[in-house]
């Protein structure tokens, strides 16, 4: 679990003003990477007892146009909130239960930045998502089929 210096100097840092709510929120990113808005919520109730949907709503979108929390939704998946902002890195996304993980980038620091044709457009992120089976899923046994 972060402590709360470190979300209240990571608030004021972005020009926030720390409240509860928001320290509360940004805690739960922090302790719960890749987590969807339910499970936030679920946690920040836990640290704060009652807060509404839309309290915790509005917080990740704050934290999210300051830069502090990076908002992803792969495809077919809710939004999920992470803190590791300010790089250069994918995931990786389990077909089964999924599962997401963080995937530094192969090469050098920004390689995906490098379009074979931008178009024209100033690139400045690159979102590279991996999809396949978790451990624990490619280790379980496919259901039998009935005939």
């Amino acid at each position: 679990m972060h402590t709360s210096p470190d979300v209240e100097t990571a608030l004021r840092g972005a020009s926030l003003r720390v409240t509860r709510p928001r320290a509360a929120v940004l805690a739960a990113v922090y302790d719960h990477p890749h987590a969807d808005t339910d499970s936030i919520i679920g946690a920040v109730r836990a640290s704060l007892g009652e807060v509404s949907h839309q309290a915790v709503y509005d917080v990740l979108r704050a934290l999210t146009a300051a830069g502090l929390v990076r908002r992803i939704q792969p495809s077919g998946s809710v939004a999920r909130y992470e803190s590791r902002v300010g790089d250069n890195h994918h995931h990786v996304v389990c077909r089964s239960c999924g599962a997401i993980a963080d995937v530094d980038c192969a090469v050098a620091s920004t390689p995906c930045l490098t379009a074979s044709d931008d178009h024209g457009f100033a690139i400045d992120e690159a979102e590279v998502t991996y999809w396949g089976q978790c451990p624990a899923c490619s280790t379980t046994p496919a259901p039998a089929r009935s005939s």
